[in-house]
């Protein structure tokens, strides 16, 4: 079964593509990759239960077991030794991520406050995206009652695209909201 995202890229996105680029073959239309999803716990590396509310709670938002990431460095301002737990991130591809993004542009993003848009300037120059959120609670699975903290975390959209032009074309005809 395929999912929304999956249909208007098929349906939508891909012919608006070709007449805007003039791509003269299918396989240059530029795709979703992969979405990386990256969540600092540098706040946790004492606390082991911390870090264990915060995976859990980034494994529900994704639907997939994040990596732990250590640091690569000690850094003594910070507290921080080589090896310590500092992060979490969990890399979508295929259905999952197609899910994630679908759940992101029609349930997450209109729930912010106030929200405009997307920022049209967080692109990397080689065709992906980052978009940083500020908080976990913009996602329906997220219980309120039982967040300890609020934390937010980064999004990066990897596409094949080439340029930013084509990265942010592709990303609005997938429903990504960008500001005016």
């Amino acid at each position: 079964m395929a999912t929304r995202i999956k249909e208007k890229y098929l349906a939508e996105a891909i012919p608006a593509l070709e007449e805007k680029f003039g791509y003269k073959n299918a396989m240059q239309v530029p795709k979703l990759a992969k979405i990386v999803i990256n969540m600092g716990l540098g706040d946790c590396k004492d606390n082991a239960k911390a870090m264990e509310m915060a995976v859990n709670e980034l494994t529900t938002i994704a639907g997939q077991k994040p990596m732990i990431t250590k640091a690569k460095k000690s850094i003594a301002n910070f507290k921080v030794r080589e090896g310590m737990n500092v992060g979490a991130k969990v890399t979508l591809r295929g259905a999952r991520m197609e899910e994630f993004m679908d759940k992101l542009v029609s349930v997450a993003l209109p729930r912010v406050r106030d929200f405009r848009g997307v920022s049209a300037k967080a692109f990397d120059g080689r065709g992906n995206y980052s978009l940083g959120i500020r908080e976990q609670l913009l996602f329906p699975e997220i219980e309120y009652d039982k967040v300890e903290k609020i934390r937010g975390m980064e999004i990066v959209f990897v596409t094949t695209a080439h340029t930013d032009e084509e990265c942010k074309e592709l990303l609005k005809l997938l429903g990504m909201p960008f500001e005016a």
